[in-house]
């Protein structure tokens, strides 16, 4: 899969967040940002047909003259989000950029990838591995009576205090985490109680549909999502695992390209707005936006993407939605003066570049109001590929670290059980996994605080963390060099944030 969580996020640290609030400017009022669907034009072909994010002024007599300009340049019009002034736009005009960027009332615009339209990114670490039948009766064996049948693999919860957590406050149904992913299976016989149907979609492309079934993932090897929504919100049903806030819903907006798994900024828009406009109080996003693990505002493409993006997810929060990001897994410090990216552009022949990461954004993680997660093992150390940086970092969560932290466990893996699809199980590491932890415990808080905005939730948030401060070595495989540097003290640094969170504190 394309960026599930191998990609690095990056949190802002406060100066970076407000420049980049006052570069991309202020979120329109909190109307509906319902997408208006226009008619298709011809397009020139005489390139490949590329996607496009075009951003505008939101006012009506602005959106229709840009719609205009797009048709005479050679676009199509795919979808308009009045509201926040963001337009998809497809075209095969060389051209297209440069022109429409020159029109008046559009503020950026640019191409969402670098590869013509087919007929995702994550940050996960490496490869699933499925629960197996033998293995299965080994965990179900070691089951007392008021724990779920493979729980005692979920180091995780324990860890955090979430089986303790659920017998006082299991969450709120009036609580939703949309997990903006691959897809979830809500058939799963672990999900399927808590899953909400009518607050989910596809995104796919920029517009949402939401026919049954549209979220569910293509095939079994896109069980990202469905992972992620186990570890928020499977329920305590007597079936398998339990998630952090096995009272609350979850529901699934795909986002991951058919073609190539990847998670193109027009999709996340959607995703965005479309959780807002259903009510959706938290989102977990396990991924960062393809093609650019960061998006330099130099660049006209990249700072387009940026900025959509940007507009989407501030429309979400003042409409009350709390977004939480995953760290990604590069074990790169984002509070560096630079970072060598390697992998950019995704979607065709990456080239190397050294990047900023003060001017450079992966995103949606370092959007300003976006909690960014790092990743935790059994030991409640920094997992061995988390990325951190002081002041980027808001909080950490269990990610799993099967290499030097290992639980004792029937099965001894460091790595976090969750559901798959197909009524499977099976083991994944990453700040994808530390990500939808911090969800689950967000979604405990909104459960006994529901008036609670996003910006006193994320407080709350690292109100109730733990912080074991910077360890004294970081030599995770004995060579006799630090694998990270850890800076700040015991109340906020760079590997933990504000600290790692406590369920069990949270409905306290």
């Amino acid at each position: 899969m394309a960026h599930l969580r191998s990609r690095r996020r990056l949190a802002l640290a406060v100066p970076v967040v407000l420049s980049l609030t006052a570069t991309l400017g202020f979120l329109p009022g909190a109307a509906s940002a319902a997408p208006q669907r226009s008619a298709p034009a011809a397009t020139a072909a005489d390139g490949p047909n590329l996607a496009y994010v075009v951003n505008t002024k939101t006012d009506h007599r602005t959106l229709t003259s840009v719609k205009k300009a797009i048709v005479e340049a050679g676009g199509t019009v795919v979808v308009t989000y009045e509201k926040i002034g963001v337009i998809v736009a497809h075209s095969a005009s060389p051209e297209f950029g440069s022109q429409i960027r020159a029109v008046r009332g559009v503020q950026s615009a640019g191409a969402t990838r670098t590869t013509p339209l087919t007929a995702a990114g994550t940050t996960d670490e490496g490869a699933a591995d499925y629960l197996s039948a033998a293995e299965a009766a080994k965990v179900k064996a070691a089951a007392t009576p008021e724990s779920e049948p493979l729980e005692a693999d979920q180091w995780d919860l324990r860890a955090i205090g979430a089986d303790k957590a659920a017998k006082i406050n299991p969450g709120s149904r009036k609580v939703t985490v949309a997990v903006i992913d691959t897809g979830v299976d809500d058939t799963h016989p672990d999900l399927a109680p808590n899953f909400s149907a009518q607050q989910s979609a596809n995104c796919v492309g920029g517009v949402a549909d939401t026919s049954a079934g549209a979220w569910r993932p293509y095939t079994a090897d896109d069980y990202h999502g469905t992972h992620v929504a186990g570890e928020i919100a499977a329920a305590r049903n007597g079936i398998g695992v339990a998630g952090v806030a096995p009272g609350v819903k979850v529901s699934g907006i795909k986002v991951s390209d058919p073609d190539n798994g990847l998670f193109y900024p027009e999709s996340v828009v959607c995703a965005f707005v479309f959780a807002a406009d259903h009510g959706v109080e938290i989102t977990n996003n396990s991924y960062y936006v393809d093609p650019w693990l960061y998006n330099c505002m130099d660049d006209p493409d990249q700072k387009a993407i940026v900025d959509a993006v940007n507009r989407a997810q501030q429309y979400a929060t003042k409409k009350g939605t709390l977004h939480l990001a995953s760290a990604g897994n590069s074990n790169h410090d984002l509070a560096s003066d630079a970072i060598v990216d390697e992998s950019s552009p995704d979607d065709s022949t990456p080239v190397t570049r050294t990047i900023d990461p003060h001017e450079c954004f992966d995103v949606p993680t370092q959007l300003a109001g976006v909690v960014t997660v790092s990743a935790t093992g059994v030991q409640n150390l920094k997992s061995y590929y988390s990325t951190y940086g002081k002041g980027v970092i808001d909080i950490a969560a269990p990610g799993g670290d099967r290499l030097y932290q290992i639980p004792d466990t029937p099965s001894k893996n460091g790595r976090i059980l969750s559901t798959m699809p197909n009524n499977q199980y099976g083991f994944l590491q990453g700040t994808s996994m530390a990500s939808p932890h911090a969800a689950g415990v967000a979604a405990l808080l909104k459960s006994e605080h529901p008036w609670a905005s996003p910006a006193q939730l994320q407080a709350l948030l690292k109100a109730q963390a733990d912080n074991p401060g910077c360890p004294d070595s970081y030599d995770q495989d004995g060579n006799g060099t630090q694998d990270a540097t850890c800076e700040g003290g015991r109340r906020v640094n760079g590997f933990y944030g504000f600290g790692i969170v406590n369920a069990l504190k949270a409905v306290k």
